[in-house]
């Protein structure tokens, strides 16, 4: 039997095991029995969510998890997952969300790495342009694995993108808390509304900002059937009240693509997290579909930092939310914590007295509080003694006719990695970056890859050995 803590309940304080499980139904489960709360192949109300929930509890239990014990969920979006994430909180286990999407060596990794007592898979094949799936959940009790080391209800893996993936932990509490926060926002959707959910939901901005928070508001959250272009569209087309879209950057260039979207009545915005959007693609989106392209600026280990619902802040991603306090520190952007969110080993220095080093290049407007991010700080490099930032240069690639596409990094030199559209020559785009920029900016080696490797949560890969493999 997997063995952990007592239950314990709400206000658990630092240094207690097991997260509070009350705020499940408080804060998420809450509201009248047959309000619409979820949409996939048929709407689920809130009397059958908790009833599912309540079945997926049973089952944990079951399987022998207990208050206190842990459990790795890989699932992808689904009523299943959905259900068994809050069976987990309610039950009083601390829940590891691991993406669907990972390859068998990295669910090896990262089972190894976090150790959980229990893992929840699915052997059922995952389609990358469904929206949503119907699975059967597997449960694997691991022995050898260990009960919750800290009061954390949530646990994530970082993107992996710049590095190995750091453990991040987010209690209850926390959570609560920035639920509260965006419900303060005005022109988050709300009861009457929906929200279609693109990003993932194993990933910060899919989980709380999409389905935590549209759980806790009350509106309809959407997971379209197909996630292409235009099942996405249609699926707004079809929308029975107003309807936010929720994604990364890719997607809003996805649909930026399009020239001549259908007319959607529905449509009131989108918001976009998880990566900056190319000042080209973000005009083409607004021009396209008459609608604000909302900025949100965040971390997995801090949540939402900044917001600007409005759109019109571009490049700046608008001023800290209320109860979130942010700095500029020697260029960087720092966010108040109580204490650090990692989980076993980390960079030592990442977090300390109180402030995470969110290792973002930045700067905060003394008048107005914008705050504008400026790359990562490892973008400022040295070129014969002259400082190039190399978000500059890659964001001024990205915004060439032509270039779908960019990342550019430096080892001993500048490199660049596109992505070109169909009939796009390469010496057409060098010349006219170089009309653009100082000489000693420019790429000194081009790399042209018929796509980009993503990380899980979608962001393009930034490793150079993988980014050159894809371009042989």
């Amino acid at each position: 039997m997997i063995t952990g803590q007592a239950a314990g309940r709400s206000g658990a304080t630092a240094g207690s095991r097991t997260p509070h499980t009350d705020w499940v139904d408080d804060v998420l489960l809450h509201g009248p029995a047959h309000d619409i709360c979820l949409v996939l192949d048929a709407e689920v109300d809130r009397q059958s969510l908790r009833a599912s929930v309540r079945d997926q509890q049973k089952a944990l239990e079951r399987e022998g998890l207990r208050p206190g014990g842990t459990l790795a969920l890989q699932l992808p979006p689904s009523l299943e997952y959905v259900a068994l994430l809050l069976a987990g909180w309610r039950l009083g286990a601390q829940v590891i969300l691991l993406d669907h999407r990972l390859t068998e060596a990295e669910t090896e990794r990262a089972v190894t790495h976090t150790d959980p007592q229990l893992l929840v898979s699915t052997r059922e094949a995952a389609s990358a342009m469904r929206g949503f799936h119907r699975v059967t959940p597997e449960f694997t009790r691991r022995p050898e694995g260990g009960p919750a080391r800290s009061d954390h209800a949530l646990v994530q893996l970082s993107s992996g993108s710049t590095g190995p993936s750091k453990m991040i932990g987010r209690t209850a509490d926390d959570l609560v808390t920035e639920l509260q926060r965006y419900s303060r926002l005005d022109g988050m959707p709300q009861s009457g509304e929906q929200l279609m959910v693109l990003g993932s939901l194993s990933h910060t901005w899919g989980l709380v900002g999409g389905l935590l928070h549209g759980l806790h508001a009350g509106a309809r959250i959407v997971l379209p059937a197909r996630t292409s272009v235009r099942g996405i569209l249609a699926t707004v087309a079809d929308a029975p009240v107003p309807t936010t879209l929720l994604g990364v950057p890719a997607q809003v260039a996805l649909l930026a693509s399009v020239e001549r979207p259908p007319q959607l009545p529905r449509l009131v915005r989108m918001m976009t997290a998880g990566g900056r959007t190319p000042a080209k693609v973000a005009r083409a989106f607004t021009e396209r579909y008459a609608v604000p392209l909302s900025q949100c600026y965040g971390m997995t280990e801090t949540g939402m930092i900044t917001m600007d619902l409005s759109g019109k802040h571009h490049p700046s991603v608008g001023t800290a939310v209320p109860g979130v306090r942010v700095r500029a520190e020697n260029g960087e952007l720092l966010v108040a914590l109580p204490r650090s969110p990692y989980l076993g080993d980390t960079s030592p220095g990442r977090w300390s007295d109180g402030w995470l080093h969110t290792l973002d290049a930045g700067e905060i407007d003394p008048e107005t509080g914008l705050v504008t991010v400026l790359g990562r700080l490892d973008s400022q490099v040295s070129i014969r003694g002259l400082k190039v930032d190399l978000t500059e240069v890659e964001e001024t690639l990205a915004g060439l006719d032509g270039v779908t596409e960019a990342v550019v990094l430096h080892q001993d030199a500048i490199d660049a990695y596109v992505t070109l559209a169909p009939g796009v020559p390469l010496p057409r785009v060098q010349q006219e970056l170089a009309d653009r920029l100082a000489s000693f900016k420019l790429p000194s080696r081009w790399y042209v890859l018929p796509r980009f490797p993503r990380t899980a949560t979608g962001k393009p890969r930034r490793d150079p050995a993988v980014l050159r493999a894809a371009a042989a």
